[in-house]
């Protein structure tokens, strides 16, 4: 080959691997009473060293905020309405038109994803309509002339109904060939991507025996797994469950469809009966993905080594009304006050050694002994009223105690009567599904509130 021909190949594939940067983005949410306001919240991001944000809706303050920054940004087409949009051009064109005309180029929309987890959530009918809704809304861009929005949509890992070892991976029989098939195909022609949420959080948690939680960290030193079917090597759960998915998708016929980490952290925080949820795991676990994805050249995953992962982290904030058990509202880098719950910088760049030490983990194995569920502090005291007459409501005999003349009646406080028969209402009902959550007015504790006479019933871990 001669030396021009050579410059020429070198220039192309500089170009290719300069297309998309592995610096981490950030998932800014928004189910939060007490989150500061977009414009603050562009400054954090930035404070971050982000290099993109996610948000899960087209919300125009803060696409305003985004404005003349360098910060890429995806938006998304609520759950909602992808039923109507599959079926309606207009209704496509109706909305690029409103959600990204008025904000494009200035503000760098970048990704336009079409629902969010949809093939996660029971309602079927929404499955199959949410390619048609792709291909419409990847229309209404063309036909505004905005070239540069790729169009996808986010999948949880449940998308797969194998996925150990990753060269087994598949996808469950109700979607591969109806839905994820035409979606891969969609998806290769437009040169998008497969948006993937990975959270090694889940499946060590769910099984913290058999999964060393320093294989989950990125922390071992010793722990391998080796796929038997290719021989692979993997020193992580992470590149694990993402070449599950890249097999799956080889197995389908499109081996070369690129992955997008559209979330991945680990929480900082949960419920008594949480394990591994404190912040130590998390900075460890962040600074390490990011770490990952912003390293130089791009490390890949063993089953794509050398490729590029884009990916953005979960989440911005504490979100304090999402619902779900206590991890839900934990995954922040940030308080809602806006400080950092850990040191971290998105870029990858600070090193390690920079940063403050951090406190010990408290909870890596499951707590034993008993557990009460009472009003969480600031809870809105009306709201608190209803929830009070729900569990009351619920069970058998649950309030008798706090009823006049009963061993928890005095004093006659709404929070004390409140706090009884959240205890009593999850001890009977926590076997059946019943939570400690109350729409976010309840949290646990290991602190028994009984007083006297009065005692509050428990759980017992």
């Amino acid at each position: 080959m001669g030396l021009a021909p050579l410059f020429i190949l070198c220039f192309l594939v500089s170009i290719s691997s300069a297309e998309i940067s592995g610096k981490a983005g950030i998932n800014y949410g928004q189910l939060g009473n007490n989150l500061p306001s977009p414009s603050e919240s562009v400054k954090l991001i930035q404070s971050l060293k982000a290099k993109r944000v996610k948000i899960y809706d087209a919300n125009h303050e803060i696409l305003r905020a985004l404005r003349d920054t360098d910060l890429q940004v995806s938006i998304m087409v609520p759950n909602e309405i992808i039923n109507n949009i599959s079926s309606n051009q207009r209704l496509a064109d109706e909305w690029v038109h409103t959600n990204v005309v008025p904000f494009y180029p200035e503000t760098k929309i970048r990704y336009l994803l079409v629902g969010n987890e949809i093939l996660s959530a029971p309602d079927n009918k929404t499955w199959f309509n949410l390619v048609p809704a792709m291909r419409r809304i990847k229309y209404a861009l063309r036909t505004h002339r905005i070239q540069k929005v790729k169009v996808g949509t986010t999948s949880a890992m449940d998308v797969l109904e194998s996925s150990f070892p990753p060269s087994n991976g598949t996808f469950r029989a109700d979607i591969s060939r109806t839905v994820i098939k035409p979606m891969l195909q969609f998806l290769n022609r437009t040169k998008s991507f497969f948006f993937l949420d990975v959270y090694p959080f889940f499946p060590w948690a769910s099984d913290p025996v058999n999964i060393n939680l320093d294989y989950a960290l990125f922390e071992s030193k010793n722990i391998t797994v080796t796929d038997p079917n290719t021989g692979i090597t993997y020193t992580n759960l992470f590149d694990q469950m993402v070449d599950a998915v890249i097999f799956a998708m080889k197995r389908l016929g499109y081996p070369d469809v690129r992955v997008w980490i559209a979330e991945t952290g680990w929480p900082n925080g949960g419920d008594v009966d949480q394990i591994g949820a404190n912040i130590y795991n998390a900075a460890t676990y962040n600074r390490n993905v990011v770490k990952k994805f912003s390293a130089k050249p791009p490390v890949g995953t063993p089953a794509r080594p050398g490729s590029v992962l884009p990916s953005f982290i979960f989440a911005l904030y504490n979100e304090n009304l999402k619902p779900g058990q206590g991890t839900e509202r934990h995954f922040g880098l940030l308080y809602p006050n806006g400080t950092q719950v850990y040191q971290i910088d998105l870029s990858g760049e600070t090193p390690e050694s920079e940063y403050k030490p951090l406190p010990p983990s408290e909870n890596n194995k499951p707590y034993k002994g008993k557990v009460w569920c009472v009003v969480a502090e600031g809870a809105n005291s009306s709201a608190v009223g209803s929830a009070l007459s729900y569990a009351c409501s619920q069970g058998n005999k649950t309030c008798d105690p706090i009823q006049p003349g009963g061993k928890c009646f005095k004093p006659n406080s709404l929070v004390l009567h409140a706090s009884f028969a959240f205890s009593s209402y999850w001890a009977q009902l926590r076997k059946v599904g019943g939570t400690c959550y109350f729409n976010g007015l309840a949290t646990q504790t290991i602190q028994d509130p009984s007083f006297g006479s009065c005692k509050f019933p428990s759980v017992t871990l």
